[in-house]
Formats: structure tokens, sequence, C-alpha cells
């Protein structure tokens, strides 16, 4: 539990952060976003995963920031690289990128003790018209749950809007990986489920700090982990999307701290 500064926490014990706050998240939340734009000319067929990794860390540094995932649990990179059936937390390294693969960008960076989180989808290449239709859906189900975010509805709110999407488009939402509040700390209270059902859970309300990032599945929604700990992959190899934002609860709607400065966080590939 982080205490190091002011604020609240409500009986769920998710903590409402101050006004003020929010200059911090933005910060943070713009440089995460800007290290996202600018990876984008190294995403080509005959890449490596851990040399786009290389540059992020780089960047990173570069920036005045910290990574947020080095040394996180062990973990020893500055992203998460998930290429085609991973749904998360692919480790970069030696895979090369093939024509066609599609592949999710996680970063997680501190700036002056604010953690800015972000991911995105990217493609090698020349996109499939079934992988294109699975970024899309993506992308346009985390902006029907930010479209959820006000304080007074619920977390269930947020679920709910991304399931439906997701489902009436034939996809199917991840259920074993969720979002978490953030602001001082990398993951707090709430975990913010991706689907669920109308006026259930936590009451959102001013001040709340928030990460929404569904992971769609063109197949079913079932998962494993591998032996390494960290890669998440679907059960039945199908091919796996995931969009990220981290968002603050304001008065009448939301912030999103993680825009894409350049404009590019819809698919890059356009």
């Amino acid at each position: 539990m982080d205490e190091r500064s002011g604020g609240r926490r409500t009986k769920d014990n998710i903590r409402i952060y101050e006004p003020a706050d929010f200059a911090g998240m933005h910060a943070a939340g713009r440089i995460a976003a800007e290290i996202l734009d600018e990876i984008i000319p190294l995403i080509r067929p005959g890449q490596t995963t851990g040399e786009i990794d290389r540059v992020i860390t780089e960047l990173v540094e570069a920036k005045g920031a910290r990574s947020a995932t080095i040394g996180y649990k062990g973990y020893q990179h500055a992203s998460c690289i998930s290429v085609n059936h991973v749904v998360c937390h692919g480790i970069p390294g030696e895979k090369t990128l093939k024509d066609g693969d599609i592949l999710n960008v996680d970063v997680t960076v501190i700036v002056d003790g604010w953690f800015g989180d972000t991911s995105r989808m990217y493609v090698a290449g020349k996109l499939s018209r079934k992988a294109e239709r699975l970024i899309e859906v993506t992308h346009d189900a985390l902006f029907k749950g930010i479209e959820a975010v006000k304080p007074g509805n619920t977390f269930g709110d947020i679920g709910h809007a991304i399931q439906t999407y997701v489902e009436a488009n034939r996809m199917s939402v991840v259920r074993d990986f969720c979002g978490h509040g953030l602001g001082r700390v990398f993951h707090a209270p709430p975990n913010v489920l991706h689907y669920g059902q109308p006026g259930t859970g936590p009451v959102l309300e001013e001040g709340m700090f928030f990460t929404i990032e569904p992971m769609v599945n063109l197949g079913r929604p079932e998962t494993k982990v591998l032996a390494d700990d960290w890669t998440a992959v679907t059960r039945d190899k199908s091919l796996s999307a995931q969009y990220e934002h981290s968002i603050g609860v304001t008065s009448d709607g939301c912030e999103i701290f993680t825009l894409s400065p350049g404009g590019v966080f819809h698919p890059t590939y356009r």
C-alpha cells in the first residue's frame, strides 16, 4: 500500500488522487506513448524483438525516465512484446518478425514517481484481413470501455461495454488478465475486468487512476502461461490483440494519460 502522498481510499481500497496529481500522470503517460510512437520504424520483417526492446531501453533512459518492468519480479526487459498468439507478457529476445506478424508492445515508465503504462498493436509487413479486423475490434473495444468511465458508473459497466462489443463481433475477451489501478505504484486496486454485468463492482469516483487493457482473441478466450512463467498464449493458438491506456476519472468523464503524441495509436499500419 502506497502512503507517500495524501488522499483517501474507498471502501474497496481504491486510492482517490488529488486534482494536482493528474499532471504527473500526464507527464509519465506522454513519455510512454512517445516511446511507442518512436519505435514504429523498427517494426518490420527481419527485425528481432530483442532489438526493439534494446531501443526502448535506450529511449526510456534518454527521456529521463526509469523502466518500471526491469527488475519487476525478476523481469529483465523494458517492454513486453507479444507476437501473434501470445496474449501478453511476451519476453523480447531472438525471435525474428516475419511478414504479416502482428505484435503488441507494452511499456511502463516511471517519471518523478508516477507510472505511465500503455500498449498498442503493430504489424510487420503486410496485414491479413482477419488480423486487421481483430486489431480494429480490440482498439474499438478499448474505447467502448473508456466511454463508460464517469463518476457514478461501475467497473462492471466498463467490462460489459467491452465484452458485448467484442462478442457481437464473434471474438472473445480474455478473462485471465485484467487492467489495474496505478499512480505512484505499478499495480494497485482495483482489478479492471474486461467483461462483466452492468451496475456491478466498485462505483467510479473522480480521482481514480487505472488502466483499461482488453485482450481479444479470434478464437476462444482460454490462455496458458508457458514454462518461463511470463509468456501467456491462447490455448487454441488463435491470434490475440491488446490495446492499453492509462486513465484518470474526472468530474464528468475521464482523461487519457497515454494518448499518442503523433496520433498513431490507432492501427499504425494506416
